[in-house]
C-alpha cells in the first residue's frame, strides 16, 4: 500500500513537470504568434491550454484523495500541499500565455506590438520561457540553490517591464492609445508569468527545507563570475 502511495506522489511530481513544460512552450509560441501575426499558431496555443487545465484538475483531485486516504505527515504532507499550490501557479501561467495568444488573435492580421518594441517583447517572451524551464528543472532536481537563483533571474524581467513603460511614457510615442493598452497588458502578462515561475521555485524550497525561501540566505555570487 505504501509503495502505491509513493508512486502516486511521484506521479503528481511528474505531472507538475509536464505542466511546467507545457506552459513554457505555450508562452514561447504565443509570443511568436503575436509578433508574426500568426493566427493559426495563436489558435493552437489557445486550444492547448485545455490540456494544462485538465492536468491541474486531475492533479488536484488525486492530491485531495491522498490527503483523505493516507493522512500524510511531515515531508509527505509538504509534498501534497506544495504540489497543489504549484499546480495553481502553473495553471495560471498557462492562462497568461493564452492571454498573449488571444491578443494576437484579436489584432490579427496586424501585430499588437509596434515594430520598435518587437525586440523587447521577444526578449520578455524568451526570458519567460527560460524561467519556466528552470522552474521545471527545480521540480525535478529539488535543487534549492537553483531555485533561489530564479528570483535573481526575475530581476531581468522587471527591468524589461520598466523599459516598456519608458517607451509608453515617452513624449515621442506615436502608436495611439489602443496600442499603448495592448503593450501595457502584454508587459503585465509576462511579468506575472515570471512571478509564477519564481513562486513554483520558492515552493520547492519549502518542500525540501521546510523553510520559506525568504528566510534562507541567497548564496553570494563567486568573484569574477
Amino acid at each position: 500500500m505504501r509503495d502505491a502511495y509513493h508512486e502516486e506522489l511521484d506521479s503528481i511530481g511528474e505531472d507538475l513537470v509536464e505542466m511546467a513544460r507545457l506552459v513554457g512552450s505555450a508562452v514561447g509560441r504565443a509570443t511568436t504568434s503575436m509578433l508574426d501575426a500568426d493566427l493559426n499558431l495563436a489558435e493552437s496555443v489557445i486550444a492547448a491550454d485545455q490540456k494544462v487545465d485538465d492536468l491541474q484538475h486531475d492533479l488536484e483531485a488525486r492530491a485531495i484523495a491522498l490527503l483523505a486516504r493516507q493522512q500524510p505527515v511531515a515531508t509527505d504532507l509538504r509534498i501534497v500541499v506544495t504540489s497543489l499550490r504549484m499546480s495553481a501557479d502553473l495553471e495560471r501561467s498557462g492562462d497568461l500565455a493564452q492571454h498573449v495568444a488571444k491578443l494576437a488573435r484579436l489584432r490579427f492580421p496586424q501585430s499588437p506590438v509596434p515594430r520598435d518594441l518587437h525586440a523587447t517583447i521577444l526578449e520578455m517572451g524568451q526570458l519567460a520561457q527560460r524561467l519556466m524551464a528552470k522552474a521545471a528543472e527545480v521540480i525535478v532536481t529539488k535543487d534549492v540553490e537553483l531555485a533561489l537563483q530564479l528570483e535573481q533571474d526575475d530581476d531581468e524581467m522587471d527591468l524589461l517591464h520598466r523599459t516598456l513603460f519608458q517607451h509608453l511614457m515617452d513624449d515621442r510615442w506615436k502608436h495611439g492609445i489602443e496600442t499603448a493598452v495592448d503593450v501595457t497588458l502584454l508587459g503585465r502578462y509576462y511579468e506575472r508569468f515570471a512571478d509564477h515561475a519564481v513562486s513554483v521555485a520558492k515552493r520547492v524550497v519549502y518542500l525540501v527545507t521546510g523553510e520559506h525561501a525568504d528566510e534562507i540566505q541567497t548564496p553570494a555570487p563567486v568573484d569574477g563570475a
